[in-house]
């Protein structure tokens, strides 16, 4: 091998390093996301049962 593809070998090798870790930089960033929009549902579900704690509790059933 010469010193040409030698480099341009490390050249490739480190794009692709510099992608994979904007890759994983946006699903780290996705999951962020999804685990606070998750805990405004529980939230918003948690206020939901403190205005009306019965609502939901029972259910008729007839067979």
């Amino acid at each position: 091998m010469d010193i040409a593809e030698v480099s341009m070998a490390l050249a490739n090798a480190s794009v692709l390093s510099q992608v994979g870790t904007a890759v994983l930089d946006k699903a780290l960033d996705m999951s962020r996301e999804l685990g606070a929009g998750m805990a405004r549902m529980m939230e918003a579900a948690a206020m939901e049962l403190s205005v009306n704690p019965n609502v939901g509790a029972n259910f008729d059933m007839r067979v």
